[in-house]
C-alpha cells in the first residue's frame, strides 16, 4: 500500500522533490510527480521540501476512532521524542490527553528500545562481523535492502523498538488488543505493514495527526493533571531518538568497533557506498535517515520551533527517566520472537544502450558533450543520468530547463522575427530596447541604428507618455503614421514588473485604401443613381407636359364630335 505521495492538484512541476530524493524514487509523468513505492525508502524528505505542500499522507486515524467506538482495548505506544512536538509542563499530561481521546493504556515505546538494547548485546557477543549496522530506523533498513543488498549481512537481525514493544504489549494485554504507535516517522507506516509484522501494530499515527485530533476535540494537555505512563523505560531506552542514543545504550564488551553515528540519507548513502567498496572495516554504525535522528522526523508537528528547541525538550525528558530498565513490568519475554529477516529488495535495472542515451540527449537538443550542462535542476546529477531515467520511464525530456528555455527562446525569436506586425519594446525612458524586422522596414532604420534612441525620433510619443502617467494600456487605436504613409492599429502595453513598454502595431494601410476606394465607388454609384433619377424626373415632366397639350386638343375634337352626333351643328 502507498501511504505517502503527492497531491496532483498542488504539484507544480518544480522537481524540488526529485532533487531532494537520494534514491530517485520519484517518477515524473505528464508533468506530475509520483512516488514509486518499490524504490521509495519512506524517508519523507520529498514531502517536507515540497514548496506547494502537495502532500498526500494516508491517515489511519479513522480506524483508531472506529476501534474506540467499538470499545476495543486501545493501547498507545508513544515514541519518546514526543516532547519535541507536544509542549507540556509534565510528560504525564500527554498520558491524560491520550486517555481523554479514548486510549485505555499509554506506554513508552522506549520500553521496546530497552529490550532491543539487550538483544543487540546478546547478538554481538555471538557474532564476529567486519562491520555492524544497527536497525532501528525503518527508512535506513529499506535503503540497505533496496539499494545496498550486499550489506544485509552487517545488519543486526532484530526488530525495531516499535515492533518489539508491540509484541510485548500483545503478550501483556492480550492478542485482541488494538495497538497504536504514535511517533514522528512516516516510514513506520510502511514498517507496520511488512508481512513479518502482520498483526503487531494496528495503526500508526504521527505527532502531527495526534495534535490535530487534540485540537478537534478541544483537549489541551497543558490544562490536564498528569498521569503516570502504564509502562516507562530507562534513560538509555528513551535516548534512542537522539543522535547517538542507540550506540550509547549498550556496550560492545571486548569487541573493538569504532562507534560511528550517521544521520541523513545522503550521508548514509556515502558511508554505505564506502562499505560496499571495502573502504571501511571495524565500525559499528548508528544510522538514521533524518537529520538529527528521530527529532528531525517528517511526522513532527513543529509549531515553528527550531530543531534545537525540540531537541532540548526531548533531552530534558530523557534525563527524568530511570537509570535502569525494570524487566519486571513485563516479566519474561523468552517466548516472544524478536528476530527480523532482511532480504534483497533491489529492483533490476536494464542498462540503457549508448545509442538510446544519445537518441534521448539529441531529443533534448544536446548533440555534443559541451551541450550537456549537468546542472542538476531536473533532479539528476548529469544529463546522461537524466537520459537513462527517460529510457526507464521515470522522467520526461521536458524536465530539462535548458532545453525548454532554448525551445521557448527559439519560438519567441521565430515569432518576433517573422511577425508581420511592428513590434517595439521601450524602456522606462521611452528608449528603444527591441525593434523587429517589420519595424525596421516601416521606420527605415536598422535595429542597431534605432537601439537606445527615443521613440519620438520615429513617431509621435504622446500615447506612450499618456500610458506612462496613467498606466492605462491602449488597444486597437487607429493612427496614421504620416511620415511613412501607413495606417496602423496601435496596441501599447506597460509591463510593470519589467518596467517596459511593448507596442504591437498592425499595418492596415491596404485595408484603409480599400475602404477609401469602396467609399469612392459608393459615392460614384450614388451620384450616378441621382443623375438617373433626375433625368427620369425631367422625362416624366416633359411627357406630362406633352400629354397635357394633347389631352386639351383631344378634348376639343371630342367635344365637337359629340355635338355633331347630337345634331347641335347644322349645315348652313
Amino acid at each position: 500500500m502507498t501511504y505517502i505521495n503527492f497531491s496532483k492538484a498542488n504539484c507544480r512541476n518544480c522537481f524540488k522533490c526529485l532533487r531532494s530524493c537520494p534514491v530517485k524514487a520519484i517518477k515524473i509523468k505528464n508533468e506530475q510527480a509520483e512516488i514509486v513505492t518499490e524504490k521509495c525508502i519512506a524517508c519523507g524528505v520529498c514531502l517536507t521540501v515540497c514548496p506547494q505542500n502537495a502532500r498526500y499522507i494516508v491517515s489511519e486515524l479513522d480506524r483508531v476512532k472506529e476501534a474506540i467506538r467499538d470499545n476495543k482495548r486501545i493501547i498507545a505506544s508513544i515514541a519518546p521524542s514526543f516532547p519535541g512536538s507536544m509542549e507540556v509542563e509534565k510528560a504525564g499530561q500527554i498520558v491524560s490527553a491520550l486517555k481523554q481521546l479514548g486510549f485505555q493504556y499509554v506506554e513508552e515505546t522506549a520500553v521496546g528500545a530497552d529490550k532491543v538494547t539487550n538483544l543487540y548485546v546478546d547478538y554481538l557477543e555471538k557474532k564476529n562481523l567486519d562491520n555492524v549496522i544497527t536497525t532501528c530506523c525503518p527508512a535506513v533498513n529499506f535503503l540497505v535492502q533496496r539499494n545496498f543488498p550486499e550489506l544485509i549481512d552487517y545488519m543486526i537481525p532484530i526488530v525495531s523498538p516499535m515492533v518489539a514493544h508491540g509484541k510485548m504489549i500483545r503478550k501483556k494485554y492480550g492478542m485482541d488488543s488494538f495497538v497504536v504507535f504514535i511517533g514522528p516517522c512516516l516510514a513506520k507506516k510502511y514498517e507496520a505493514r511488512e508481512f513479518q509484522h502482520d498483526g503487531i501494530i494496528d495503526a500508526v499515527l504521527t505527532f502531527e495527526e495526534i495534535n490535530n485530533w487534540l485540537k478537534d476535540e478541544k483537549v489541551n494537555p497543558m490544562d490536564l493533571e498528569p498521569q503516570e505512563f502504564d509502562a516507562t523505560a530507562s534513560m538509555e531506552g528513551k535516548g534512542f531518538p537522539v543522535s547517538g542514543g542507540v550506540l550509547d545504550s549498550f556496550t560492545l564488551g571486548d569487541k573493538h568497533y569504532d562507534r560511528v553515528v550517521i544521520h541523513g540519507v545522503e550521508e548514509c548513502v556515502e558511508v554505505f557506498t564506502s562499505m560496499r567498496n571495502g573502504d571501511i572495516e571495524g565500525i559499528c554504525l548508528e544510522v538514521n535517515a533524518c537529520k538529527g535522528a528521530c527529532i528531525g522526523g517528517p511526522g513532527f508537528d513543529k509549531h515553528g520551533d527550531s530543531f534545537y528547541k525540540r531537541q532540548r525538550r526531548v533531552k530534558e525528558y530523557i534525563r527524568d527517566g530511570r537509570k535502569d530498565f525494570n524487566n519486571s513490568i513485563y516479566g519474561s519475554c523468552d517466548n516472544i520472537n524478536f528476530k527480523k529477516v532482511f532480504f534483497d529488495q533491489s529492483q533490476k535495472v536494464e542498462n540503457a544502450s549508448e545509442e538510446d542515451i544519445i537518441k534521448v540527449l539529441n531529443s533534448m537538443g544536446k548533440f555534443t558533450s559541451s551541450d550537456e550542462m549537468n546542472c542538476g535542476v531536473c533532479g539528476y546529477n548529469t544529463c546522461r543520468d537524466k537520459a537513462r531515467a527517460v529510457i526507464a520511464g521515470m522522467a520526461e525530456t521536458t524536465m530539462c530547463l535548458d532545453y525548454m528555455r532554448n525551445k521557448a527562446e527559439r519560438m519567441t525569436n521565430v515569432i518576433f522575427e517573422s511577425s508581420p506586425n511592428i513590434i517595439i519594446i521601450l524602456d522606462e525612458d521611452l528608449k528603444i530596447k527591441e525593434f523587429n524586422p517589420e519595424a525596421e522596414k516601416t521606420f527605415k532604420a536598422s535595429f542597431m541604428e534605432a537601439k537606445g534612441n527615443p521613440i519620438s525620433i520615429y513617431m509621435d510619443d504622446d500615447d506612450f507618455n499618456m500610458i506612462n502617467s496613467t498606466k492605462q494600456n491602449i488597444y486597437r487605436k487607429k493612427i496614421y503614421l504620416e511620415a511613412y504613409g501607413r495606417t496602423v492599429l496601435e496596441n501599447i502595453v506597460y509591463i510593470e514588473k519589467q518596467n517596459i513598454f511593448m507596442a504591437i502595431m498592425e499595418d492596415i494601410t491596404d485595408e484603409e485604401k480599400n475602404v477609401q476606394e469602396l467609399t469612392k465607388v459608393k459615392e460614384n454609384t450614388i451620384n450616378a443613381a441621382q443623375q438617373v433619377i433626375d433625368k427620369q424626373m425631367r422625362v416624366a415632366q416633359e411627357i406630362a407636359s406633352l400629354l397635357g397639350e394633347t389631352t386639351a386638343e383631344t378634348k376639343v375634337i371630342l367635344t365637337k364630335l359629340k355635338k355633331v352626333a347630337m345634331g347641335e351643328i347644322r349645315n348652313t
